[in-house]
């Protein structure tokens, strides 16, 4: 998992950062970067204040890019306008409320028994929810979420992910399941394209259905699946799918349907930093997403965020996301970085991934 890092400096000092990670196999994603060699010239001169306009400048820019490196400028941005105000972004959007429930986003493990085992373990910290990130094989995951069922039910909101890998019939299949054993929801059942498929196994079960929300970014794009009834509820990310700005108009199109809008927040700390001021912001997202374990989400952040003992999360004090960063921990783990500077003078610093 790569951390792509925008920090932007305005003229008089003031600083926005913003972030978004990628995921590849096999090496380092540098997609996000060069991406961002291309968009990163537009900034210079720029006003910090036209957030509106450069997100509209990005959008459509050239052919498409990799939809991180536009979130991370936008983020950026809006960080160093809420530092301007000396507000924590949700504050400076409109706060909704100060916490929220989270729910334990679980890694791949690699039996039935394991999961219980690191669920139980996750209850006793205080988690109200979790949710299983599990093999994508229908008997498979079926066989833990009857486990998870027959050890936690009543005890904690079980939602089952499986990552866009199920073909139609068995997402039938599993769903019917899930809606015996009360499964709060049932995510990325299907390819995020597959709008008719949705709103089929929508038809058919009481589940609530969920996209990954890593395909369908646009808000268009989300309107059309809202408009269809394809989903329970909306889902996206704001790290992917172009920044603060398009993810309050998906939150606000969600909340006009009266939708929710779960917003993913699987990445390091700045990554979960700007959903959660999202969420804080708006009052149609019942959870948030903290993966676990914590440590290697927490790399070269100064300030963390954890769920308390009562299953709940809150935004970092500080104003803009609210998180230190430490700098020379990135720098020693960098593997690209570009730097532009008032007149369009680049100075390009790497190294190979090891």
């Amino acid at each position: 998992m790569t951390n792509n890092i925008v920090r932007l400096t305005t003229r008089d000092g003031l600083e926005g950062v913003g972030a978004a990670a990628s995921y590849s196999e096999g090496g380092f994603d540098q997609s996000v970067a060069e991406t961002l060699r291309h968009f990163s010239p537009l900034l210079i001169n720029a006003s910090a204040l036209d957030r509106e306009q450069l997100w509209h400048k990005l959008r459509n820019y050239n052919i498409p890019q990799a939809p991180q490196a536009q979130s991370a400028i936008d983020i950026a941005l809006w960080d160093l306008a809420a530092k301007a105000a000396g507000l924590p972004l949700h504050r400076f959007l409109g706060s909704h409320g100060s916490r929220i429930l989270s729910y334990a986003s679980t890694p791949l493990l690699q039996s039935v028994e394991a999961y219980v085992d690191f669920v139980e373990e996750l209850r006793q910290a205080g988690f109200r929810a979790v949710k299983f990130h599990s093999w994508c094989r229908p008997k498979q995951d079926l066989a833990l979420a009857r486990s998870a069922h027959d050890r936690f039910v009543s005890k904690l909101d079980l939602m089952l992910d499986v990552e866009q890998r199920y073909c139609r019939d068995d997402a039938l299949f599993v769903a019917r399941a899930l809606e015996d054993f009360g499964f709060h929801w049932f995510e990325a059942p299907l390819v995020d394209t597959d709008l008719t498929g949705y709103c089929e196994l929508r038809r058919r079960v009481a589940v609530p259905i969920l996209p990954a929300g890593n395909w369908l970014l646009d808000p268009h794009l989300i309107m059309l699946g809202i408009n269809l009834g394809a989903w329970s509820s909306v889902r996206v990310d704001a790290t992917i799918a172009g920044g603060i700005t398009p993810t309050l108009k998906i939150m606000s199109l969600a909340e006009a349907a009266g939708m929710n809008c779960e917003l993913q927040c699987w990445g390091y700390t700045l990554t979960q930093a700007a959903n959660l001021h999202l969420m804080l912001a708006r009052g149609n997202c019942s959870y948030f997403e903290q993966p676990v374990p914590y440590a290697a989400f927490e790399a070269g952040s100064l300030d963390v965020i954890r769920t308390d003992k009562e299953g709940y999360v809150r935004a970092p004090l500080g104003p803009g996301l609210g998180i230190g960063i430490d700098w020379p921990a990135i720098r020693s783990a960098t593997l690209i970085s570009y730097e532009l500077r008032d007149g369009g003078s680049v100075a390009i610093r790497g190294k190979d991934a090891r």
